[in-house]
């Protein structure tokens, strides 16, 4: 079964004083989830949705614990009015499980060790972050970090339209 088509049969009902919890994850929570993690704040912000949603990121390694994001990701961030300067790295931990009503992997890898550590409850919550942007020709968002800067502006993009899709998502599942 396509990760996409478990999110849509799972329950959807929800205790409306709850927030919806989204986690992005990575691998070392620099790059990629930050990214996403602030793209999809500001969106969420300018929906005026802060109230019903909470967000955060972590990597399933702990390289970078306690470390601010990816300089050349707060740039490219910076450029397009987003600030990821208030978030530190974090390694994914058990609890985050059952916690989160949405842990989205930025590729294949990432989602691989997230389903290992999974109890099997909560393993419906686990997707790929781009099934939220189908019309995108990828599957996964590459890891821009051994790249240029041409590599985070291509990652932004296509984090851009996995939020948009991710918001629409939620919106029409849980608000």
């Amino acid at each position: 079964m396509k990760i996409l088509d478990k999110l849509l049969n799972r329950e959807t009902a929800m205790d409306n004083t709850e927030k919806v919890k989204v986690l992005f994850v990575c691998m070392g929570n620099i790059c990629r989830s930050p990214t996403a993690h602030g793209v999809f704040e500001n969106l969420v912000k300018s929906e005026n949705l802060e109230k019903q949603l909470e967000i955060d990121s972590a990597g399933t390694h702990a390289f970078h614990v306690g470390n601010p994001p990816d300089r050349r990701a707060m740039e490219t961030a910076e450029k397009r009015g987003i600030d990821l300067s208030y978030i530190t790295a974090r390694k994914v931990s058990d609890a985050d499980y059952g916690y989160y009503d949405y842990i989205l992997a930025m590729d294949s890898d990432n989602y691989s060790l997230l389903d290992q550590d999974c109890p099997s409850e909560y393993k419906i919550k686990l997707s790929l972050f781009l099934d939220f942007a189908p019309e995108h020709p990828l599957d996964e968002v590459p890891d821009p970090y051994y790249g240029g800067i041409k590599g985070f502006e291509n990652v932004f993009d296509m984090i851009d339209a996995a939020s948009r899709g991710l918001l629409d998502d939620i919106i029409k599942r849980h608000l």
